[in-house]
């Protein structure tokens, strides 16, 4: 019996689609068509879109040029938005990082395959964003220019960076599923001795390779007090305690191609239907709350004392977003993050709600 060809809308009829539903999300309209977001955006070259090199070598040097953007990162659950100059780029084989004040990112190259700068016409003129994607067309980072970016240089950025594969439709690869927690009961002690000798935080996934476990599965197994269940409701009631408060985190949003993060103290927290919105000038978060499944409270020791942070995940065992406390030269906002996380509700056992 032959096999059924799969058959994927043309350029054509993907940019009749975006037509027809000017108002839809690009990842709704991609999800409606079958389709990844990036396959919608390859649709439109030669009509707004022009595909890049992807290569972060190439293209960080070329962002500093616009000047002051707006650095966005994503997973399914959780959106971060960062005012700044994509400034002091330090490329790495494996990982890569932007460091200053404003943006702080870190780069995994492996997963930045293709790139696209888009221009889209709006009642306000016309907005221009580079968007990048991993292997299966889902969105690793985007940068959206600012009515302060230098506008003169994105047209140099473009032909500098052009590809020389301009086709209108792209093929990608099938989407790596969410790797499922996992543990080795018969390892618990190990894990929990090596955790104790811990001095920094980085060496937390190499014994959890080593030990043939991830993340999730190791916070399932060491217990108290180095990873501590906390209620789901807790998330918000953490937000509203931050909220104006004036200590500072650093919160983690990112996916398997990039990692975002913001320092400091945020002030405005707004609720929309399932989101919750942190809307600062310079910084937005937007968080799905009803995606989250499990929240832990984590201590990992280090040279410079404990390092405690809320970390999430949805329904899969997919990693949202971390946070841990903040210390600079000016400020150490540490202590009054490690009380507001001791005094954050447990998550209760079945024999305790019995």
């Amino acid at each position: 019996m032959a096999e059924t060809e799969i058959s994927f809308p043309s350029g054509a009829e993907i940019r009749a689609e975006i037509a027809e539903s000017p108002n839809l999300r690009s990842r709704d309209l991609a999800h409606k068509l079958g389709l990844s977001e990036a396959q919608l955006v390859a649709a439109q070259v030669g009509h707004g879109a022009v595909r890049l090199q992807a290569d972060l070598d190439l293209l960080f040097p070329q962002l500093t040029g616009l000047g002051e953007v707006m650095a966005l990162t994503r997973n399914e659950s959780c959106v971060i938005e960062k005012v700044g100059v994509y400034d002091n780029y330090h490329s790495g084989k494996h990982a890569s990082m932007v460091l200053n004040d404003a943006i702080d990112m870190r780069m995994f190259p492996s997963h930045w395959i293709t790139a696209f700068a888009v221009e889209t016409a709006a009642d306000n003129g016309v907005r221009r964003s580079i968007q990048v994607f991993d292997a299966a067309g889902d969105a690793v980072h985007k940068i959206h220019l600012r009515a302060t970016s230098n506008l003169g240089h994105w047209d140099n950025l473009v032909a500098e960076l052009r590809h020389a594969e301009q086709s209108d439709t792209l093929e990608v690869a099938p989407r790596q599923p969410t790797e499922t927690p996992k543990g080795d009961p018969a390892k618990v002690d190990i894990l929990r001795a090596e955790w104790a000798k811990m001095t920094d935080t980085h060496q937390f996934m190499r014994l959890t390779s080593k030990l043939k476990m991830n993340r999730l599965g190791a916070y399932r197994m060491v217990g108290a007090p180095m990873a501590r269940a906390l209620d789901v409701a807790a998330v918000n009631q953490m937000l509203e305690r931050l909220a104006g408060s004036g200590v500072e985190i650093m919160f983690f949003v990112g996916n398997r191609g990039c990692i975002e993060i913001h320092g400091g103290a945020f002030e405005t927290l707004k609720p929309m239907g399932p989101w919750q919105n942190i809307l600062d000038p310079g910084f937005n978060v937007h968080l799905r709350l009803d995606h989250i499944a499990e929240v832990w409270a984590v201590n990992k020791p280090t040279q410079r004392g404990d390092a405690i942070s809320v970390e999430t995940f949805d329904k899969d065992g997919g990693l949202i977003f971390q946070i841990f406390g903040r210390k600079t030269e000016e400020a150490d906002s540490r202590g009054a993050w490690n009380d507001l996380v001791a005094s954050l509700p447990a998550l209760r056992t079945e024999q305790e709600l019995a």
